[in-house]
């Protein structure tokens, strides 16, 4: 929060106490103390830019309706020396208070003086959180689930940061189990038929063209050297020669998308290192494993219910969410990557204790978030250390039509293909402008318009205009000095007064950006204050006569400048100086 808009609210809280405590005295009122009461924001600033309910909450500690209660706290109440100019009541009992001139001042001289860092708090009081997003499966190109998940996890870390947690990016990947023997199955087919071998890629197998593609590059690299060496040891060069290379394509995608790991965590180092035996003996020393059919298996069903009753729910409830217990350990011997997850998450939260585990998955793992919480109650990890953030799928529209290929390569299109496609700005403003919750439709013809329809264009051209407008202002000859308090305490149009009362709520907006885990909140502020700073500039005229005024203006306009760019540079949006 804006440090003077928290000085307005205590001044709120000591002037009604004040005013209680001054009727108390003269028998006005009587009974019990004041009761805790609130102080907020009215939805209509016709009723004041301050509103609170103390008289409302009142009534039975000092047995009086509240509007006899808010006459006798008006009456005893002094504004001198206050952010406030005069209060009134409203309704049945509710006390508005008016904003005076030195408020809106002291809000600009806030803003200019915290620079780039206004809007930044203390909120999250240091604590270490992990985000981490994406993790796509490395043994193919990623996609637009993937798209949409890098620019939300990023840009929710970037908010988490801003409101003072100590934040670490983090992609995860899948480097082992599974995926990677089918990985290996895959380019061995493949490399076979290169060499004219007459075999056939099993149907769930890996199919796509990247797939002949490495295998392509090993036959270059090796020849028909490994037609001639074992499986497994075939398979094991083509993985060790491939992967690499599938994970470097994907650094450098992610790079392209201005997105910055902290770290890229091999699932390999869990079991090599043992963390992952060592997580699966933790489990079946406290009873939640079991063998059956030659595997091991993790008692889901009772720990779910554990959980589910402690909350409350009713056994008749949890029956019908048929729950199933999981496979930890396969009858051949192989950890199933759900045992590898349970060892990842605790190594996050115990081994390298993060307060705070936030994973970024798509809307399709839905069944996957309580066992995973669950999983970390068995382990002895309090499982709301961990939260799951959950993101609905994306659809590629062109002229209202849905779009699954590229023009150029008629190929499905992935990551890569858009951002070579549509500005990096565009993509990673866009894919915030809906919580994650919520299906969205990324329109391709929007998002390179050059107009006002286009969210990020509006912000980029409000941040341009300024700059254009102080340009001007030079070439003639007018200098932008600093401003005294008197001085900007003319900005009186209701656009100004609106404009500055936008720019004082960042800090609230960022913290409750991070509190839901909804980067769109900020994206949303952005394109709220270029729409407040266009109606002030097409009501307000910067270069006016009154050198006093004209300064203040100009002052008004650079703290709108540094606010959209401080909001872009967190969302990692360029911030052009001319468009």
């Amino acid at each position: 929060m804006s440090k003077t808009v928290n000085k307005a609210q205590n001044q709120i809280k000591d002037l009604v106490l004040g005013a209680i405590a001054k009727a108390r005295e003269k028998e006005l009122l009587a009974g019990a103390e004041a009761p805790v009461f609130g102080v907020e924001v009215p939805a209509d600033r016709a009723n004041g830019d301050f509103s609170t309910n103390a008289a409302m909450v009142g009534a039975r500690a000092f047995r009086l309706p509240p509007r006899k209660i808010a006459e006798a706290i008006c009456d005893n109440m002094c504004l001198e020396g206050t952010y406030f100019e005069k209060v009134e009541i409203a309704g049945p009992g509710f006390i508005n208070f008016f904003l005076c001139d030195d408020y809106y001042a002291d809000i600009l001289l806030e803003i200019n003086e915290a620079g780039d860092s206004y809007g930044r708090s203390d909120w999250g009081k240091g604590k270490s959180v992990n985000v981490e997003f994406v993790s796509a499966n490395p043994t193919g190109p990623m996609h637009m689930g993937n798209a949409r998940g890098g620019a939300l996890g990023d840009c929710l870390a970037a908010v988490l940061d801003y409101a003072g947690f100590n934040v670490s990016r983090e992609f995860y990947v899948n480097d082992a189990g599974n995926q990677i023997d089918k990985f290996g199955l895959s380019l061995d087919i493949r490399y076979q038929q290169l060499l004219g071998r007459d075999v056939e890629l099993p149907e769930d197998s890996y199919h796509g063209e990247d797939i002949i593609e490495r295998a392509g590059e090993f036959k270059e690299a090796f020849g028909d050297s490994y037609l001639s060496k074992s499986e497994e040891e075939r398979r094991k060069a083509l993985v060790e020669f491939a992967l690499p290379k599938n994970l470097e394509n994907m650094k450098a995608a992610m790079a392209k998308y201005r997105i910055d790991y902290d770290l890229w965590f091999s699932e390999l180092t869990l079991h090599n290192g043992g963390e992952l035996k060592e997580t699966i003996d933790i489990l079946t020393e406290k009873g939640y494993t079991y063998e059956k059919d030659g595997a091991l298996w993790y008692k889901n069903i009772e720990v779910q219910t554990e959980m589910l009753l402690a909350q409350g729910k009713t056994q008749e409830y949890i029956d019908k969410l048929e729950l199933k217990d999981d496979v930890l350990i396969r009858a051949n011997g192989n950890p199933t990557y759900f045992a590898a997850d349970i060892a990842y998450h605790r190594n996050k939260l115990e081994k390298r204790g993060f307060d705070k585990a936030i994973d970024v998955w798509g809307a399709d793992h839905h069944g996957h978030v309580a066992r995973m919480k669950g999983a970390m109650k068995a382990v002895g990890i309090d499982p709301d250390r961990l939260d799951i953030l959950l993101m609905q799928f994306v659809r590629l529209v062109r002229d209202g039509e849905v779009v699954r290929m590229s023009k150029r390569t008629g190929k499905a299109i992935t990551l890569v293909d858009l951002l070579n496609e549509v500005p990096i700005d565009a993509v990673r403003f866009l894919f915030n402008m809906r919580e994650p919750g919520s299906l969205m439709d990324f329109d391709l013809d929007l998002a390179v318009e050059e107009s006002s329809q286009n969210p990020v264009y509006y912000c980029q051209y409000a941040h341009a205009r300024i700059c254009s407008i102080l340009s001007k202002l030079a070439s003639e000859g007018k200098e932008v000095r600093a401003c005294t308090k008197d001085e900007l305490k003319k900005l009186t149009c209701p656009e100004e007064r609106e404009l500055i009362r936008y720019l004082s709520t960042l800090g609230d907006v960022i913290i409750n950006a991070a509190k839901n885990y909804d980067p769109a909140k900020v994206t949303h502020y952005a394109v709220d204050l270029a729409t407040h700073f266009h109606k002030f500039y097409n009501a307000c005229r910067v270069s006016v006569e009154d050198e006093e005024l004209m300064q203040a203006r100009f002052f008004l306009c650079i703290c709108v400048k540094d606010t959209m760019k401080s909001i872009l540079s967190m969302l990692k949006v360029d911030a052009p100086d001319r468009m």
